[in-house]
């Protein structure tokens, strides 16, 4: 497995190998042995699958301390542009973002750290989205970003995102007061 460490701190991708042949393909998609010697540690304990249409958006999303959670990010069908954003107040990165296209065809994923705000934009009719999470959700933790703040300055790549009346109403960076 191909691991990429990214320029935001603790944000790692992972790129299996496949095995592919007229009948199909074979990859792994999860080692914690091999997530370990990348410097992902975790518990994982729940797992959640969406769908979405192109151009739906969903995010920027965290849970607070003590409900926090890292995630292991996919696309099982289609393609995403997955971003996330560090909200690790005495980070050299803090409010900085990375925008990461899981591809269906790549299997490509994202390990998304603590302290990040975590969201993304699908790129094709049905894509079916993964993730892994350390923590269970918990409602009363939710926490989140605008995906429209010009300060986080996001390149969606959508011209008309669909997105949760929620989410548009989440605060700017400039308003947010992060729990990590």
């Amino acid at each position: 497995m191909q691991v990429i460490q990214h320029a935001l701190a603790g944000v790692v991708e992972f790129i299996p190998r496949v095995f592919g042949d007229a009948r199909g393909a074979f990859f792994e998609s999860f080692s914690d042995r091999l997530m370990r010697e990348a410097g992902v540690v975790g518990n994982w304990v729940q797992d959640n699958q969406s769908k979405s249409a192109r151009g739906v958006l969903r995010g920027l999303h965290f849970q607070r301390p003590p409900h926090a959670q890292a995630k292991l990010v996919r696309v099982a069908a289609g393609r995403a542009l997955d971003v996330v954003v560090d909200i690790r107040r005495d980070s050299p990165t803090y409010g900085q973002h990375l925008a990461v296209e899981l591809d269906a065809s790549r299997y490509n994923m994202l390990y998304v750290p603590v302290g990040f705000a975590h969201g993304f934009a699908s790129l094709e009719d049905d894509t079916l989205f993964l993730y892994k999470c350390t923590d269970y959700y918990q409602p009363s933790a939710e926490g989140g970003l605008r995906w429209d703040d010009p300060a986080l300055g996001i390149n969606w790549g959508l011209n008309n995102a669909t997105v949760s009346d929620k989410d548009r109403i989440l605060p700017l960076l400039a308003d947010f007061d992060s729990p990590f």
